[in-house]
């Protein structure tokens, strides 16, 4: 799976105000496997929010989901995610929206949203999102962030339990960035309701 997904095309462009970070291979692959391990991908309906590349959607359908949507705001990350599913001839489907104006009724949702940093509460959307549309949901989050999240989480009727830790490499990319290289902490949360 891992192997598979460090094949697919990354974004030409990156967006800062979108927080277009790409989540690494091993980490997406981690956490398939985590929800598929559970119960919720294999023969699942599957959203895939703010599916840049298409990393997650193109995970789970190699899987066994049955159905999956990956959605994004930027048409660019859009083409690219329809192109790598194409490659492998994977029947997924794609969409063009903001988040806020998504519907639907999934299985799962898996999902990398904004951490909230170059847009504030940009996050929000997708935890509302996520949880409205499905009674499932695997999420990356700041670790920073983390006791928001749950809060968060709880007000919408879904309990929220930390299933893994994992340190993600965002790489120099934009004019602000200081370093050539950060990491930080992210988690892996899974909301139930």
């Amino acid at each position: 799976m891992e192997t598979a997904l460090q094949r697919l095309r990354p974004l030409g462009s990156l967006s800062a105000q979108l927080e277009q970070y790409p989540t690494p291979a091993h980490i997406a692959a981690d956490v398939l496997w985590e929800a598929y391990s559970s119960g919720d991908i294999r023969g699942r309906d599957v959203a895939d929010l703010g599916c840049g590349n298409g990393i997650f959607s193109i995970g789970a359908k190699l899987l066994g989901a049955d159905r999956v949507v990956g959605l994004d705001v930027d048409k660019d990350a859009v083409e690219v995610a329809s192109e790598n599913a194409s490659d492998l001839s994977l029947e997924i489907e794609f969409t063009v929206s903001d988040v806020s104006d998504f519907q639907g009724s999934f299985h799962t949702t898996v999902q990398n949203p904004p951490f909230g940093a170059q847009t504030k509460h940009a996050d929000r959307a997708f935890i509302r999102k996520s949880i409205a549309i499905s009674p499932t949901v695997y999420s990356l989050h700041n670790e920073i962030g983390m006791d928001f999240v749950f809060q968060m989480a709880e007000s919408l009727g879904a309990t929220c339990v930390a299933v893994k830790r994992y340190k993600l490499e965002i790489p120099y990319a934009f004019e602000f960035h200081r370093k050539t290289r950060e990491i930080i902490s992210v988690v892996l949360l899974k909301f139930q309701r």
